[in-house]
C-alpha cells in the first residue's frame, strides 16, 4: 500500500488537470493583455521620451560642432585682423619716423637759409661799414688838404710850391682812393 500511495502522490505532481491548464491560460492571456497595456501606456511614452530626449541631444551636439566651426572661423578671422594691425601699426610707425625725418631735414635747410642770409647780411654790412671808413677816410684827408691849403695860402707861397705840395699830397692819398 505504500506503493499505491506513492504512486498516487508522484501522479499528482505530474498530473495535468482542466483546472491547471484553465488559470496557466487564464495567466498567460492576462499577461499578454498587461504586457499589451503596459506597452501601449508606459513603454511607449517611455521610448518617445528617450527618443526626443536622444533628437535633442543630438541636436545639441550639431549645434555645438557649428558654434565650435564657428568660433574657430571668427578666431582665425580675428587673427588675421590682429595680424593686419600689426602691420598697420608698423605702417603708421614708419610712416611717422619718414614724416620726422622730412621735418627735420627741411628745419635743418631753413635753419642753414637763415644762416646763409645772416651771414650774407653781415657781409653786406660789413662792406658798408668798409665803405663809410673809406669816405670817412677821404673826408678826413680833404679836411687835411684843406687845412695845408690854407695854411700854403697864409705862407704866401708861391704857385709852384703849392702845386708841388698838392702832388705830393695826391700820391700819398693815391688815385684809387679818388676814383672809388
Amino acid at each position: 500500500m505504500i506503493l499505491a500511495t506513492e504512486t498516487v502522490g508522484m501522479s499528482r505532481l505530474f498530473d495535468l488537470d482542466f483546472q491547471l491548464v484553465a488559470d496557466a491560460t487564464l495567466m498567460i492571456i492576462a499577461m499578454f493583455f498587461l504586457s499589451m497595456f503596459a506597452s501601449h501606456f508606459l513603454f511607449n511614452p517611455v521610448r518617445k521620451m528617450l527618443k526626443d530626449r536622444q533628437d535633442k541631444i543630438q541636436g545639441e551636439l550639431e549645434q555645438a560642432a557649428a558654434d565650435c566651426k564657428s568660433a574657430e572661423e571668427t578666431k582665425a578671422l580675428y587673427e588675421a585682423k590682429l595680424a593686419n594691425a600689426d602691420k598697420e601699426a608698423e605702417e603708421i610707425l614708419e610712416d611717422a619716423r619718414k614724416r620726422g625725418k622730412d621735418n627735420e631735414a627741411r628745419i635743418v635747410a631753413e635753419a642753414k637759409e637763415e644762416a646763409a642770409k645772416i651771414v650774407e647780411r653781415a657781409r653786406v654790412e660789413a662792406e658798408l661799414e668798409k665803405k663809410k671808413m673809406a669816405d670817412e677816410v677821404k673826408r678826413e684827408m680833404i679836411a687835411v688838404a684843406s687845412v695845408m691849403a690854407a695854411k700854403i695860402v697864409q705862407a704866401n707861397m708861391d704857385t709852384n710850391v703849392q702845386q708841388q705840395l698838392i702832388e705830393e699830397t695826391l700820391k700819398e692819398i693815391g688815385d684809387s682812393t679818388w676814383l672809388s
